[in-house]
């Protein structure tokens, strides 16, 4: 039986060490945290997850919460003015449901599902010494914890990492109490708010553990009028300060949050980091190789929503590439083509991340603008989110995206 140890207990982490447990591997699991000090602790992330990623959670039978938690069926685009108008504002259809489960809940319930089915979790935060010891006794070492000293092992992979710095500040609020969107009421969707120059706000339905809720997405550009938030420690002056921006540049969101309240008081978190690709091997003191996993290696900024979806299907590339390499080393030339395996669908979330991250140029806000007109293209534009490889073929480049519109005009 070939053992593996995996560093993380995320998204990634833990649904490949369902899947490897599954077909009979002897995972080792290291968190930083128990899984009561998870659900307790603090939100994580936005994690909206698309058909795609949540069919590999359906495929290892670990989709716990469908059930439960709100069916997104739409993803809408807002263009706020200068006067607190919409001059753009449409709604596209899903053609597969999205949702979005706190990770709070998700990573305690998985720890917890993968230790009651005899997998060694050890909580314990690793240092690279750690791992250099460790290496030792496993056949292969995955890395999938993306914050922290584990990460200086990866080298920056400068022609794939165009930013180095921050292109936004980042503040998340869970709520409850926030009223139906009058102008679908019946269908519950992801809102894009895009506020020109002054960054995004992202209202996404979800689930938390206290049952339903709505999370409140401020990406700000840096120094401007939404980085407020940095030294804000109070979880009710974090979602006073959310509302107060809301009032001031969607009026339309502040209208329905007016009434809301924060989920719990760990329901705040803020923050910011450079979007990076790194090189998939990292290398221990002692001269052995371990392996990257989802963010780790690619970590975009949240602004497209990809970071959950982008984890699991690293989960799902790696552990296809684990089991074909049956009794065969995991040796270095293993592990870059297994992370090419994975760069083959992750190079279009970067590209199109970045992408959102810059200035629009001309055609893509005339694409935007013109998903009031073509349901089409709102419909398009929304699956994009399940499969990003798609705005290749009429998203980036001017001709692109001309011959698109001229098509729906023809049609």
């Amino acid at each position: 039986m070939r053992k593996i140890l995996i560093v993380g207990a995320g998204q990634s982490g833990l649904q490949l060490a369902l899947g490897l447990q599954a077909h009979g591997y002897e995972v080792t699991v290291m968190s930083n945290r128990t899984a009561d000090e998870i659900r307790g602790g603090r939100v994580m992330s936005t994690q909206c997850m698309f058909d795609q990623a949540l069919q590999h959670e359906r495929d290892l039978e670990i989709n716990f919460w469908e059930d439960r938690s709100p069916r997104v069926e739409g993803l809408g685009v807002s263009v706020a003015g200068p006067d607190g108008s919409r001059p753009v504002n449409w709604l596209g259809r899903l053609d597969g449901y999205a949702q979005s489960v706190d990770q709070r809940v998700k990573m305690a319930g998985w720890m917890e599902t993968f230790a009651q089915r005899g997998g060694q979790l050890v909580i314990h935060g690793a240092a690279v010494s750690d791992l250099d010891f460790f290496a030792r006794a496993y056949d292969l070492v995955l890395v999938a914890a993306g914050k922290g000293e584990l990460v200086t092992m990866f080298e920056r992979d400068a022609a794939r990492s165009p930013y180095d710095r921050p292109q936004r500040a980042l503040a998340v609020a869970y709520a409850h109490g926030v009223e139906r969107r009058p102008e679908h009421p019946d269908t519950l969707a992801v809102r894009c708010n895009l506020v020109p120059g002054v960054g995004e706000l992202f209202m996404i339905p979800g689930y938390t553990v206290s049952g339903a809720c709505d999370i409140m997405f401020w990406e700000g550009v840096p120094g401007g009028p939404l980085d407020v938030f940095t030294g804000v420690t109070d979880p009710a002056e974090h979602f006073s300060l959310t509302l107060e921006l809301m009032k001031r540049f969607t009026p339309w969101e502040y209208e329905r949050a007016a009434k809301a309240e924060l989920t719990d008081a760990g329901g705040t978190l803020a923050g910011r980091y450079a979007p990076t690709v790194r090189k998939p091997i990292g290398r221990l003191p002692s001269g052995g190789a371990v392996l990257g996993v989802a963010d780790v290696v690619v970590a975009n900024d949240p602004i497209t929503g990809q970071g959950s979806n982008s984890a699991s299907k690293c989960a799902a590339a790696y552990l296809a590439s684990i089991l074909e390499r049956g009794e065969e080393p995991f040796d270095e030339e293993w592990m870059q083509a297994t992370f090419d395996r994975y760069w083959a669908t992750a190079q279009h979330v970067t590209k199109w991340t970045n992408a959102m991250l810059a200035p629009p140029p001309e055609h893509v806000l005339k694409l935007i603008g013109s998903g009031m007109q073509y349901q089409a293209l709102a419909d398009r534009f929304a699956n994009g989110f399940n499969d990003p490889a798609d705005f290749e073929d009429w998203f980036f480049e001017p001709e692109k995206a001309e011959a698109y519109l001229a098509s729906l005009a023809d049609g």
